[in-house]
């Protein structure tokens, strides 16, 4: 009984696996026909659709699959077929299997003698890129995406561009893979830079705006890795992203921007940069990762420019979790409690390593000393330089003086200290409401909304040449005004009829 029911099993799965792969190679082939609508009405919104169902197909791509679709779409001569069926890395014997699955088919495309038009044969070449990556195939990936780009750039078709950028950024990601990994200044990442940059040469000669948007983000990670960051920052000076990219990319670059300006100190610069990064970061689950690293970055630098991130942030079901170890560094800086800090520091180095931010934590130590100050002059109006020494952990009465004068210098706190008695008094606050401070902040908040108004505005999709269907219409109309005012001036029509039901008065 035993021996019937697992041959009952074996049979049951076998076709569900082929069922699998037969839809999958069906909804494949069906992005085609988007493709060849894009190209025939020159519509982006098509392509950009075969593009957004990789990651529906992603799960369910095989070697298997991909030679089906390979087989079933070029003729057997084609050198491009041959190109991609290496690509994949199949087995001779593997590739008969399949041909033989299709061999009706396969003779009945025999009359067809129409090539498939390139935009196909980039599409497959990304999803054998998908395959290979999540195959952890890095070296053949590396190598079939750098010739794949070359063909790309022979090609110069505008219908190409979106495919393009795909391309690009699997490029870029197999390379950071192969040892030895960034930051070494011998990893791969570096030798790929010039082709990166003649990509971005030809997308702004060629108005390829696609491109161009994610190219410029490619080379900023890349430049980042490798902590060249006066090349990054030459870069964004010497280049002007495109303002109609797509919302993605315009987040990676938020965030790459973000992350450079923190490295050279401007921290007003970089709050700005990722917390539209932040807005702007997809809301669904795939990109997660993204939203998570840039709320990361943007509490570090909240931090540094002496403020104190909002509690609600780390309730965030998405960040809960990613957020902790920066939810307790948040807690000790907000109550300056330094030797808490260093702990912290200690504790989650590996954490704050991994995510890039440990060397912009370590500049915190006087941020937390501030705030200790800070909290010491809220909490007492004369206190002595011993006690100060004492509570924040510091070497000497000497550092304490040093580090108070500094603090009243920068603004922090409104003191003075008597040298010769050796104790800090506190200034009397004043109505925060009698300053300038609270119409700036109402100031900051007006000048977002604005921009994001506009922002939403600009990225705003409309049909390609409707304004030319509208003028058509427009002009068809004036056209039936002057028939019908020539047929009133000449008396075939009577005015009543020109009227219609409605009397004149």
């Amino acid at each position: 009984m035993a021996e019937s029911m697992e041959g009952v099993v074996t049979e049951a799965e076998q076709p569900k696996t082929e069922n699998v792969e037969q839809e999958t190679v069906a909804d494949i082939r069906a992005n085609f026909t988007l493709l060849e609508r894009a190209v025939a009405q020159f519509d982006t919104r098509f392509t950009l659709r075969a593009l957004r169902s990789i990651s529906g197909l992603r799960k369910r791509l095989t070697d298997r699959v991909l030679c089906s679709v390979i087989v079933l779409t070029y003729s057997p001569s084609n050198p491009t077929a041959r190109v991609l069926i290496e690509g994949i890395n199949m087995d001779g014997d593997t590739i008969q299997k399949v041909v033989a699955q299709y061999k009706e088919e396969i003779q009945s495309n025999k009359g067809n003698t129409k090539e498939p038009i390139p935009e196909i044969d980039v599409y497959i070449a990304i999803l054998i890129q998908v395959f290979l990556y999540d195959t952890k195939e890095y070296d053949d990936g590396a190598d079939f995406s750098t010739t794949l780009v070359d063909k790309i750039r022979e090609l110069n078709r505008r219908t190409l561009d979106s495919l393009a950028a795909k391309a690009y950024f699997y490029f870029s990601l197999f390379h950071e893979e192969l040892d030895p990994k960034p930051p070494s200044k011998q990893s791969p990442v570096i030798t790929i830079r010039g082709k990166l940059l003649a990509a971005l040469r030809s997308a702004v000669l060629r108005k390829d705006q696609d491109t161009q948007a994610a190219v410029t983000t490619l080379l900023l990670r890349n430049y980042i890795s490798t902590a060249d960051i006066t090349q990054a920052d030459l870069l964004v000076a010497q280049t002007q992203f495109p303002t109609t990219a797509p919302n993605n990319q315009v987040a990676r670059y938020l965030y790459y921007l973000g992350r450079i300006r923190a490295i050279q100190l401007s921290y007003t610069e970089a709050h700005e940069h990722l917390t539209s990064a932040t807005r702007k970061s997809p809301t669904n689950a795939i990109a997660t990762g993204f939203y998570q690293a840039s709320t990361k970055l943007l509490v570090v630098v909240e931090l540094l420019m002496g403020d104190i991130p909002d509690r609600a942030i780390f309730s965030q079901p998405r960040l809960e979790r990613a957020l902790e170890p920066y939810f307790r560094l948040v807690r000790a800086v907000r109550v300056g409690d330094l030797q808490g800090f260093l702990k912290i520091v200690q504790l989650y180095a590996s954490t704050f390593h991994r995510d890039g931010t440990y060397t912009l934590i370590l500049r915190l130590r006087q941020n937390v000393i501030k705030t200790g100050i800070r909290m010491l002059s809220l909490s007492y109006q004369r206190i002595s330089l011993r006690d100060i020494c004492i509570r924040l952990g510091l070497e000497s009465e000497e550092s304490a003086e040093y580090i108070v004068a500094k603090a009243i210098r920068d603004g922090v706190i409104e003191a003075s200290i008597d040298h010769e008695k050796g104790f800090m008094q506190t200034k009397q606050a004043g109505d925060i409401y009698a300053t300038r401070e609270p119409g700036e902040a109402f100031h900051e908040r007006i000048r977002a909304c604005l921009a994001l108004h506009d922002e939403c505005v600009k990225a705003m999709r409309y049909p390609m040449n409707q304004h030319r269907l509208e003028l058509k219409n427009a002009q068809e109309a004036r056209e039936r005004e002057r028939e019908l005012a020539k047929e009133i001036q000449e008396g075939d029509m009577d005015e009543d009829d020109a009227g219609g039901e409605f009397d004149g008065l």
